[in-house]
């Protein structure tokens, strides 16, 4: 079997998100408008009819894809390979800290998906274990499939499945909460994916 379509749909608002804060791996809450955004999401999504959905085990986005999966009936998958991106040490501060405890470094990492935070991982190895996991769908299911993780994880798979090269994954822009990436093969094609759509989401 052979994916025709993939979504990457992100989170809602976090608590950590609505005080400027880097999450990574920290399992952060969603706020009233994070669960609404989901709400709001829902009957657009629905109309890219996912057989299933895979989210991080993370509950932000855990809780996100509920909202759909309970409004649907869609089955709903879990997988921590779909986490944000370790931080290290970066992880419960704000930019300001970042940049006062280590100048300069932060911008340098947003540019270079080769380097890590402090005691983190790279995006080079976040769209590798995310890539395994569409990998994996793309055997099972032959329609669309929807993945419901992290902003970090899904413009680094983008960068990927794009077949970038990693030194331009950088001029990939933020996703919005709750906002989805779409892919999509052309029928008879020669298999690479195409990007459809980028950080789109609801008016909301």
């Amino acid at each position: 079997m052979t994916l025709t379509r993939l979504v990457l749909w992100r989170h809602g608002e976090t608590d950590y998100n609505a005080t400027s804060r880097m999450q990574g791996h920290l399992d952060s809450a969603l706020t009233e408008t994070g669960w609404n955004q989901a709400r709001f999401a829902v009957p657009v999504l629905a109309g890219f009819a996912p057989e299933l959905v895979v989210a991080s085990d993370l509950h932000r986005a855990r809780d996100t894809a509920s909202v759909f999966t309970e409004a649907t009936g869609v089955p709903l998958r879990i997988d921590e390979r779909l986490r944000e991106t370790h931080l290290g040490k970066w992880q419960g501060l704000t930019t300001t800290e970042i940049e006062v405890e280590w100048p300069g470094m932060l911008e340098l990492w947003r540019g270079d998906g080769t380097l890590s935070p402090p005691e983190g991982e790279t995006r080079v190895e976040v769209s590798e274990r995310a890539l395994a996991v569409v990998d994996e769908v793309d055997r099972e299911f032959s329609g669309t499939v929807m993945l419901c993780a992290h902003g970090g994880l899904i413009s680094a798979l983008t960068g990927r499945l794009l077949e970038l090269p990693v030194d331009r994954w950088g001029l990939l822009g933020g996703i919005g909460n709750c906002h989805w990436t779409v892919f999509a093969r052309r029928p008879g094609g020669d298999g690479r994916w195409r990007l459809s759509s980028y950080n789109a989401g609801t008016t909301r």
